[in-house]
C-alpha cells in the first residue's frame, strides 16, 4: 500500500456559511501537509485531498462537525506519490457545475443502486441502459461494456444530450454512473424531471464499484482528476498518460509522438492548438505593427524617467547623487538641468541641488517636449507561447529605453501590446545590430533563459561581413574584454578585463577583400564579437565603433544610426536551445537583411563590386547564396 492517502468525498447540504469556512479550512489542511482541492458552495462540499493518513482523518472529522454536513460518504485510495502540487480551497456556485436551476440532490435525490446489485443485473443480462455521464475523454479511457456514451465535452452539455435520447428509452430502466457519484446526483434527478420513469444512480460511482466488484463488466481503466491519470479495477495507479491541455488519455504510441508535450499539446489537440497559436500570433503582429505606425515618439511629449537612491548614497546632496549615478553626464550638465527644474521627487515637487537624499527614495528626470529619432520598425514576431517569445529585431532599434530613446525601443513596444505583462529580455542586442532576440513573459522564465545563455546550453550564431580575409577557415579569439567602457562607450582588449571567447567560421570570400563569417560567442561580453573581429584585423563593415583599426576603446561612439544609413553588417542569425518549461528543442534562423536586400553591392564601392559570379542573384555571389540558402527566412521546429 502506498504511503499517501487519497480522500475523495462530497456532500450536498444547505451550507449557509461556506464563505467563512474557506480560510480556516485552508489553514487546517496546510498545517497537516495536505494537498488537493476543496470546493465550497451553498449546495455543499466536494473535495479530493491527499496526504498522510492521520491528516486525512483529522480533515474528515473537521468536515463532519460542520452544521448540516453529517457523516461523509468518503472513499480512500492510496498512492506512492502525492498526486497534487498545492492546497486549494475555492468558492463556487455549484460543487459540480451543471447550470440547471431546480436540481437539488439534498431535497429530491434519485434512487440509488448498490454496486453489487448492478453487477447482479449485468450478470443476469437484464434489460438495462447504462448511461455514462462523464466527458468523452474519460469514457475513452474506460467504461462499462455496452454503456451508452452521450459524447459530451463538459457536464454542462449533459441536459442537451439527454434531450436527444430516443423517446422510447424513457420507458426502460436506466442506470447512470460517473467516477465517484457526484455527477449522477444531478444527472439522475434531471432525467426523472425530464420524463424518464425508472432512473437510478450507481452509488459511489465507478470507484466504489471497483472496490466492491472489481472489474467485472468494465473495460479499460477509470480516469481520475489528479496526476495519477487512471486507476485499474484494484484502484492501483496505472501507466496511462493524459494530455492536460485537452484531457485526452493517450496510448503509448500517442505519448511517444513528438506532438505530445506535457501540459501543452498531444496528437489530439496539436493541430487545433497550432491554429490557435498562429491566429494569436497574427493578431499580436497586427498589434505590434499598429503601435509602431506612426512612431509614438515623433510627437513632442513629456518624458519622465525614474531612478532610485542606492543604500551607499544615502545622505548625499542631490547634485552629488547625480554625479555618482551618472558620471558620464558631467557636473556642468547636471547643474544646468537642476536650474531648469528638471528633477522631481515622488510627490512631483522640483528637487534642488542641495536636497539631501535617502536610500530607496525615487526621483524623476523630466524632459518636456521630447521628440525621439526615428527607428526601424519592421519587427517580426516569430514565436509565442505562454512562457516566452522570439522576435526578429530590425536595426537601428534599441532594445530598451536609453539615451534619446524611450518610446522608440523594443521594450516599450512589447509592454504596450502585452500589457499588463512586461516581457523581460533574456539577452541583449545592440541598437545597430539586427536579428533574433528572446524574451521571457515572466520574470522567472526570463531568468531561466538567461541562465541558459550563461551556462552555454543556448547556442547563438551571428553572421558578419568583414573587411579582410582570415588565414584559416575556422579560428577563434580569446582576448579579454575591458570591464568598463571607454570614452563614447567603446570597449577594448584589456589583460585585466573579463575572459571572453568567440569561435569563427569562414563562410566565403567576396570581391574587394571582404569575407562573410559565422561567429559563435561562447561568452557574452559587451560588444565581444565586434571587438574580437576588430582586434584580429577583420572589422565589421559599417560598424561605427569598431569598424576601423584596433584601438584602446576610447573612440567616440556615434549616436544610434538612423533608418536608411548603411547597416552594421552583423546579424544575430541563429538560436538553438531547449525550452526551459517543456524541454523541447527549439531552433530559429534569420537571414541578414543586407544579403536579402542586395545591400552588398552598395557596401562595395566601384566597378569591381560587380565582379560577383554571374550565376548568382544580383549583388550576391553564387558561393554565398548557396551557403545562405538554408538561412533564408526563419525555421522553427516545434
Amino acid at each position: 500500500m502506498g504511503q499517501v492517502a487519497n480522500l475523495a468525498t462530497y456532500h450536498f447540504f444547505d451550507f449557509a456559511d461556506y464563505r467563512e469556512r474557506r480560510e480556516p479550512l485552508r489553514a487546517f489542511c496546510q498545517a497537516r501537509g495536505l494537498k488537493g482541492t476543496i470546493l465550497l458552495s451553498p449546495e455543499g462540499i466536494n473535495l479530493f485531498v491527499a496526504g498522510r493518513g492521520e491528516g486525512i482523518d483529522d480533515l474528515v472529522r473537521e468536515l463532519e462537525a460542520i452544521s448540516g454536513c453529517g457523516p461523509l460518504r468518503k472513499r480512500i485510495s492510496h498512492s506512492e506519490k502525492q498526486p497534487f502540487r498545492r492546497m486549494l480551497v475555492r468558492l463556487k456556485r455549484e460543487i459540480i457545475a451543471f447550470g440547471v436551476e431546480g436540481v437539488d440532490p439534498a431535497v429530491r435525490p434519485a434512487p440509488r443502486i448498490e454496486p453489487a446489485e448492478l453487477r447482479r443485473w449485468l450478470d443476469e443480462g437484464r434489460d438495462v441502459v447504462l448511461l455514462d455521464t462523464r466527458n468523452r475523454y474519460e469514457v475513452r479511457q474506460g467504461t462499462f461494456r455496452h454503456a451508452l456514451d452521450p459524447e459530451i465535452d463538459t457536464f454542462r452539455a449533459f441536459p442537451e444530450a439527454v434531450a436527444s435520447l430516443p423517446e422510447e428509452m424513457k420507458e426502460r430502466p436506466v442506470v447512470v454512473f460517473c467516477t465517484g457519484g457526484i455527477r449522477c446526483e444531478k444527472a439522475a434527478p434531471f432525467m426523472v424531471a425530464s420524463g424518464f420513469r425508472d432512473v437510478r444512480q450507481l452509488d459511489g460511482g465507478i470507484l466504489r464499484y471497483f472496490e466492491e466488484c472489481g472489474g467485472a463488466h468494465f473495460e479499460g481503466e477509470c480516469f481520475v482528476f489528479d496526476q495519477r491519470t487512471g486507476v485499474d479495477a484494484r484502484l492501483r495507479e496505472t501507466e496511462s498518460v493524459v494530455c492536460h491541455a485537452c484531457r485526452q488519455p493517450l496510448t503509448a504510441a500517442e505519448a511517444a509522438d513528438e506532438r505530445y508535450v506535457s501540459g501543452r499539446s498531444c496528437p489530439h489537440c496539436y493541430d487545433r492548438r497550432l491554429r490557435e497559436a498562429e491566429e494569436a500570433m497574427r493578431k499580436r503582429q497586427q498589434a505590434l505593427d499598429a503601435v509602431t505606425d506612426p512612431l509614438p515618439g515623433l510627437e513632442p511629449y513629456e518624458n519622465r524617467r525614474p531612478f532610485h537612491v542606492p543604500l551607499r548614497h544615502d545622505g548625499l546632496a542631490f547634485r552629488d547623487l547625480l554625479d555618482a549615478l551618472f558620471p558620464h553626464g558631467g557636473a556642468a550638465h547636471w547643474r544646468e538641468l537642476l536650474e531648469q527644474g528638471r528633477f522631481r521627487d515622488a510627490a512631483g515637487r522640483v528637487v534642488a541641488g542641495d536636497h539631501v537624499v535617502r536610500a530607496a527614495d525615487t526621483y524623476w528626470h523630466v524632459t518636456p517636449g521630447l521628440t525621439e529619432p526615428p527607428v526601424a520598425v519592421s519587427i517580426r514576431l516569430l514565436y509565442e507561447d505562454e512562457d516566452m517569445l522570439v522576435l526578429d529585431k530590425p536595426a537601428p532599434l534599441p532594445m530598451h529605453p536609453c539615451g534619446r530613446f524611450n518610446r522608440h525601443s523594443l521594450q516599450y513596444f512589447l509592454n504596450k501590446i502585452y500589457a499588463p505583462e512586461k516581457p523581460k529580455p533574456a539577452h541583449r542586442l545592440d541598437a545597430n545590430v539586427a536579428g533574433l532576440v528572446v524574451f521571457g513573459r515572466r520574470r522567472a522564465m526570463a531568468a531561466a533563459l538567461q541562465e541558459a545563455f550563461k551556462s552555454r546550453v543556448m547556442c547563438k550564431r551571428y553572421t558578419a561581413l568583414v573587411r579582410g580575409v582570415p588565414e584559416e577557415e575556422q579560428f577563434e579569439c580569446a582576448l579579454p574584454v575591458s570591464r568598463v567602457p571607454g570614452q563614447g562607450g567603446g570597449r577594448s582588449v584589456d589583460e585585466e578585463g573579463r575572459q571572453a571567447l568567440t569561435r569563427f567560421r569562414l563562410i566565403c570570400t567576396l570581391p574587394d577583400g571582404l569575407s562573410l563569417i559565422e561567429a559563435e560567442p561562447v561568452t557574452g561580453r559587451t560588444n565581444q564579437i565586434r571587438l574580437h573581429l576588430q582586434a584580429m584585423g577583420l572589422p565589421i563593415v559599417g560598424d561605427p565603433l569598431y569598424g576601423g583599426q584596433p584601438s584602446s576603446g576610447s573612440t567616440d561612439a556615434p549616436a544610434t544610426l538612423r533608418p536608411g544609413d548603411p547597416p552594421v553588417c552583423l546579424h544575430a542569425s541563429g538560436l538553438e536551445f531547449d525550452h526551459p518549461a517543456t524541454g523541447r528543442a527549439m531552433r530559429f534562423e534569420s537571414s541578414p537583411p543586407w544579403i536579402e536586400e542586395d545591400v552588398l553591392l552598395m557596401l562595395v564601392e566601384g566597378p569591381s563590386s560587380r565582379a560577383c559570379q554571374s550565376a548568382a542573384p544580383e549583388g550576391v555571389p553564387g558561393e554565398l547564396s548557396t551557403d545562405m540558402a538554408r538561412k533564408s527566412g526563419q525555421e522553427l521546429r516545434m
